[in-house]
């Protein structure tokens, strides 16, 4: 059974940092792409940012130069550095992972439950 656990949400204002944490537990056997997507009221879930095993990182073109995502393969975390957070920023962060449970498997797609993230003007 594997679990995908977020943290470090919350509220802030303009302007200002969050880092969010997300980790994997369970009986993994390798993960390769763990990234961020975030869902606003109304609308449709969009990628943030996501990151290899080998460290190639993608991001939505809203949050270059702002966002900064990063993991630690030892504990199977992933990480999301949030920096001049905007208002436009609010929405709920869910963690995703691609992960394998054994050698010989397929790699299956794993979500968090969500963070919600709520920035003021």
């Amino acid at each position: 059974h594997v679990q995908l656990v977020e943290s470090g949400g919350g509220l802030v204002q303009a302007g200002g940092s969050l880092r969010l944490s997300c980790a994997a537990s369970g009986s993994i056997f390798s993960i390769n792409r763990m990234g961020w997507y975030r869902q606003a009221p109304g609308k449709q879930r969009e990628l943030v940012a996501t990151i290899t095993s080998s460290a190639s990182t993608i991001y939505a073109d809203s949050v270059k130069g702002r966002f900064t995502i990063s993991r630690d393969n030892g504990k199977n975390t992933v990480y999301l550095q949030m920096n001049s957070l905007k208002p436009e920023d609010t929405s709920v962060y869910y963690c995703n992972a691609e992960i394998k449970l054994t050698r010989w498997s397929y790699g299956g797609d794993y979500w968090g439950q969500g963070t919600q993230v709520t920035v003021s003007s």
